[in-house]
């Protein structure tokens, strides 16, 4: 039996950061974690560590490409237009009742690349549609919730081609390791810093109060609205259920709510999305009042427009983020095709559903309200990467006065 090329005692540190930092699990909390089948080394190491931390019960849930790619291939046309709805259900009660949700990310971005785009639109819609009742008590931040990530050997053969399987895994884990911070030695230290240099920059961005951001830099002039009463996050943030959290494992983003009426202009992307088994390269969108009317691609544009017509919020945005080009993630010069980490390299935006908590006293706003200062509902969350080293952001404030907030690519303060 051949050693694993990914070092255990850094999944081992992946693990109790995910379980600790990431969703902060509490005594006696249960734990719904899904996870690709592959990634069973780390769900394995995150029960352990879970239950020293004093979980509940631990309920992975698994997935396979080789089940994902059977239905594709031998399933009834039918098929395509149903999703396991009791499955999400019974998350959401479990979520109604206390439990954490993880999530690893991993599966092979590619694993449905060769076959029918309109069959996979389908049913990633009828799974969005199914998904809403749980995935509202996340995006609502009812619960604490993360997601890590796990070398898997279809991903690792996406981002490293050249490299031979067992040397593309190991390389690929040492990214997710550094990225993640877990290959020093204080991880808990460097998140706590991490979290606190996150922290200064939301709070300049909540002092400022701007009206909207206005981006600029190759292929993008786009003003983009800020929603009402809207408040900037990043890294660690209190839950509903009062519980502190990381959402995401890695994070080098500050994130806020745009006014989903309150968007225009044309942007570009900087870097290829990855999406339903489909690669999008050199987005470009043109926005009039918050809604995009116009939609291109060299690549996957047939992807590009069953996404943004999943349903109408999916035209407008539910979020606007910023990363700086010298984000570590950036700096490895690697395309990961895996938004958890390649909207962690460049500012971004997000076609879809809106994060309540990105509003003062969120969790106290209903739907109604939420949707009258200007936050976006859909079946749909999905980021594209618009930032990189020419990128250009003013602050615009309600008297029309800019703040330079980026030039080229950076901070400006």
């Amino acid at each position: 039996m051949t050693a694993s090329p990914i070092d255990p005692a850094q999944l081992a540190r992946l693990a109790d950061v995910a379980v600790n930092v990431g969703l902060n699990l509490q005594p006696g909390q249960d734990l719904i974690l899904t996870a690709p089948a592959e990634a069973l080394p780390l769900v394995r190491a995150i029960a352990q560590s879970a239950y020293r931390a004093g979980a509940g019960v631990v309920t992975p849930i698994l997935s396979d490409d080789e089940i994902a790619r059977a239905r594709f291939r031998h399933a009834s046309d039918a098929s395509f237009d149903r999703a396991p709805d009791w499955l999400y259900k019974g998350m959401a009660q479990a979520f109604d009742a206390g439990a954490g949700r993880m999530a690893i990310a991993g599966a092979d971005p590619m694993a449905l690349a060769g076959e029918d785009p309109e069959k996979v639109a389908r049913a990633n819609k009828a799974n969005s549609l199914a998904y809403k009742p749980a995935l509202e008590k996340i995006s609502t931040f009812e619960i604490n919730w993360t997601i890590a990530a796990y070398p898997t050997v279809g991903w690792a053969r996406q981002v490293f081609p050249d490299l031979p399987e067992e040397e593309a895994v190991r390389t690929l884990a040492e990214a997710i390791f550094a990225a993640s911070r877990v290959a020093g030695d204080d991880p808990v230290g460097a998140w706590a810093a991490h979290n606190a240099a996150l922290r200064e920059r939301s709070s300049w961005l909540n002092a400022e109060r701007f009206d909207a951001l206005h981006f600029t830099g190759p292929g993008t002039d786009l003003m983009v609205g800020l929603a009402e009463g809207h408040e900037w996050h990043g890294g660690a943030s209190t839950a509903q259920n009062g519980v502190t959290c990381n959402p995401n494992i890695p994070t080098e983003e500050v994130f806020t709510t745009p006014h989903a009426h309150r968007v225009d202009g044309t942007v570009r992307a900087t870097k290829p999305l990855s999406y339903n088994g489909a690669l999008i390269e050199e987005i470009e969108m043109r926005f009039e009042g918050g809604r995009a009317v116009e939609a291109r691609s060299s690549k996957g544009e047939t992807v590009l427009h069953r996404m943004i017509d999943s349903d109408e919020g999916a035209r407008r945005l539910g979020e606007v983020a910023l990363v700086p080009f010298s984000s570590p993630i950036s700096q490895t010069g690697l395309l990961f095709y895996n938004t958890l980490f390649d909207e962690n390299a460049a500012c971004h935006i997000a076609m879809g559903q809106c994060y309540s908590k990105c509003f003062l006293d969120g969790a106290s706003l209903s739907s109604e309200q939420i949707a009258a200062q200007g936050g976006n509902s859909s079946v749909i969350h999905v980021d594209w990467m618009i930032g990189g080293p020419d990128t250009d952001i003013d602050g615009v404030r309600a008297d029309g006065t800019r703040v330079p907030v980026f030039r080229k690519g950076e901070w400006a303060r």
